[in-house]
């Protein structure tokens, strides 16, 4: 837990940005956790009743694609879903990136209900 709360100490504008797209239920109706904690790894965002996991990826994904691929595929065995969002996408359009989450919901049939 304690790096968790550092990393959200530590977040980046584009993090901070789409955060207050998330938090509080803002996207139609969804609880989104910043920095949650799943077995080893931290995920940036997480909603636990569509299973889905949103990452902001900054310039050091670029250097880590490989650990991030083999961090995504372990957690993907879990049923845990991706979006993944490139940090200027979010700084400068955040409209655009949180209909991409959005158009993620559901997106695995059996989390799809009618009463949404």
């Amino acid at each position: 837990m304690l790096v968790a709360r550092d990393l959200r100490a530590r977040s980046t504008r584009g993090e901070d940005l789409l955060w207050e797209g998330l938090r509080n239920r803002r996207l139609l109706g969804r609880k989104f956790r910043r920095q949650q904690p799943v077995g080893p790894f931290v995920l940036d965002f997480y909603c636990s009743e569509e299973r889905l996991a949103v990452e902001v990826d900054g310039l050091v994904h670029g250097q880590q694609r490989e650990a991030d691929a083999e961090r995504q595929a372990l957690l993907e065995t879990l049923g845990i879903r991706f979006v993944r969002l490139r940090d200027d996408l979010v700084r400068t359009d955040l409209p655009s990136a949180l209909r991409t989450i959005s158009a993620a919901f559901g997106a695995a049939g059996e989390l799809a209900t009618p009463d949404r």
